[in-house]
């Protein structure tokens, strides 16, 4: 297995977290996929493209390498499910719409996802944990934006058609309220938008946002039709994007300002 994730450091107190936008594959298991699944449609597409200007904002951006069909990264170890219904886990087994992710008897075998364990869910947590430790030791403070997108029509999932935007804070306890309003203010009426509807947050959000140890975290899940085609090829479409790209830059921007009011900057940037 090649390197799990890529890191571009920052000179903010801000950690982009980007999970699901890998689409490398292990041997085993793009073997065994079901044919709808080869096109990897449940992938969190162009989420770097679209998230390209933070660079210059001055994130810190951890962005995956390998598929959510490998391992999903924003599930716990132990598998516990996140929601209540339906949902997937750690090691999923189908595909958003309910359908087998893998041909029977091609699933990988527990040695190979205990391989999978190991070599990539571990190394990409473990940097979320170093780099949260490491800016609130430099700031004082740590803001985890965890990065998603998803069709916004997946009967199996949810029931309706997703907003927009939508927030997660664990229900207000992932970050201080202060910071929760804040970012959900930063909202227009261009777009609809909710906070704590069905996408409260994946294990990432809740598992290190700690406000009381001034460790702060928040998940966007972006439906995608609102930058992209939500059917195949699933096409970047420049001509919403844009639109798109200014409002999520607000939203950082509304960040950047509470988390670093000082404008502190940190020269060690590389």
């Amino acid at each position: 297995m090649d390197k799990a994730f890529t890191f571009l450091k920052g000179n903010l107190p801000i950690l982009i977290s980007m999970p699901h936008a890998g689409t490398k594959l292990t041997e085993i298991v793009e073997r065994g996929l079901v044919d709808e699944a080869k096109s990897l449609p449940d992938t969190d597409w162009h989420i770097p493209r679209l998230y390209d200007f933070a660079k210059e904002l001055g994130a810190n951006i951890l962005c995956a390498e390998y598929s959510r069909y490998v391992i999903d990264l924003n599930r716990s170890a132990d598998d516990i499910p996140l929601y209540v219904g339906a949902t997937t886990g750690l090691y999923p087994s189908t595909l958003f719409d309910g359908r087998p992710l893998f041909k029977p008897g091609l699933e990988p075998s527990a040695e190979e996802r205990n391989q999978y364990l190991e070599h990539i869910w571990r190394p990409y947590h473990q940097k979320v944990r170093s780099e949260l430790d490491r800016l609130k030791r430099e700031y004082g403070k740590a803001v985890l934006f965890d990065a998603h997108s998803i069709r916004s029509f997946i009967p199996y999932l949810f029931e309706g058609v997703l907003p927009d935007f939508n927030f997660g804070t664990n229900s207000g306890t992932s970050c201080c309220q202060e910071l929760e309003s804040i970012v959900y203010a930063s909202m227009g009426d261009d777009y609809t938008h909710v906070l704590n509807g069905r996408f409260k947050g994946g294990f990432i959000t809740r598992g290190y946002g700690n406000p009381n140890d001034g460790i702060h975290a928040i998940q966007l899940e972006l439906a995608q039709k609102n930058y992209m085609d939500e059917i195949e090829p699933f096409r970047y479409r420049d001509d919403i994007a844009p639109a798109c790209q200014v409002q999520i830059k607000k939203i950082l921007e509304s960040i950047k300002t509470w988390a670093n009011p000082k404008g502190q900057i940190n020269q060690s940037r590389s």
